[in-house]
């Protein structure tokens, strides 16, 4: 026999208090370290930091990005993190974060992995692009600079999977999450360098902060010497003119003084 229930009695019971007992134990948060000490050459320093600087001046007004910072996706163990070597969540102005976690801010957009010698003692890249693919990461990069067959590599995912798109694909180096390109600079002192560009040939690359500023004080000084020409130009105007208008002043002159002439033999006795 079914009982009915007075659900009165539930709108007349006070509200639970949460902490307000007596427990067996404290509560165990799960800890979730910032940082963790990992060798990492200076070559790899170097060109993560380049790329990480190049998509902030592009994209901080509109994205926040990652480089090297612990990426969480489980809030029940520290265990399941990432530390891409850059990474972006768009939709959000940058701002600044000790680590990611994905149920509070989302997945990142975009993941890149630039190997380097100092990845001997990570996980190997089948375990890793697992992480990757549980993080839920939209599009994951891969740049080898030592590798001269396939230096990019690139996985999107698709159907709860993450799968890299073939070595022939005409679109291989299109990022999707951004809309522009990947491509490969070599830099005279650090080598291959990973860079984005707008157009799919690499013409039109997203400076790095020391080659925007380089643009821009060249086109400081061609302002200048612009200026400059513009000043001096106006200036020769201003001295032809005056030089017209002396002419101008002698030729009235002198015409007067031949009119006054001509006045003067009129008047006299013939």
């Amino acid at each position: 026999m079914k009982v009915a229930f007075d659900t009165s009695v539930l709108a007349a019971a006070p509200r639970r208090r949460i902490g307000a007992h007596v427990y067996s134990r404290a509560p165990e948060p799960v800890y979730f370290p910032e940082a963790e000490e990992v060798p990492e050459t200076n070559r790899h320093l170097e060109l993560r930091t380049a790329l990480y600087l190049i998509l902030k001046r592009e994209l901080a007004r509109v994205a926040t990005l990652g480089s090297d910072q612990f990426v969480y996706w489980d809030p029940t163990t520290s265990k399941k993190r990432l530390a891409p070597d850059a990474f972006v969540r768009l939709g959000v102005p940058h701002r600044t974060f000790r680590t990611w976690k994905t149920w509070l801010h989302g997945a990142p957009d975009l993941g890149v992995e630039i190997v380097s010698e100092s990845d001997e003692g990570e996980p190997d890249w089948d375990e890793k692009l697992e992480r990757y693919r549980a993080s839920g990461i939209g599009e994951v990069v891969r740049f080898h600079p030592d590798d001269r067959e396939r230096p990019i590599r690139v996985w999107d995912a698709l159907d709860g999977d993450l799968v890299e798109r073939a070595p022939d694909d005409p679109e291989l180096h299109a990022c999707e999450a951004l809309g522009l390109w990947w491509t490969i600079v070599e830099d005279p002192s650090i080598g291959p360098m990973l860079r984005l560009a707008r157009d799919r040939e690499g013409h039109g690359l997203l400076p790095t902060p020391d080659e925007a500023e380089a643009k821009a004080r060249e086109a400081e000084a061609k302002a200048r010497a612009a200026e400059a020409k513009t000043r001096e130009a106006e200036a020769k105007t201003r001295e032809r003119n005056e030089q017209l208008e002396a002419e101008l002043a002698a030729l009235r002159a002198e015409l007067a003084q031949a009119k006054g002439k001509r006045r003067t033999r009129r008047r006299s006795p013939g």
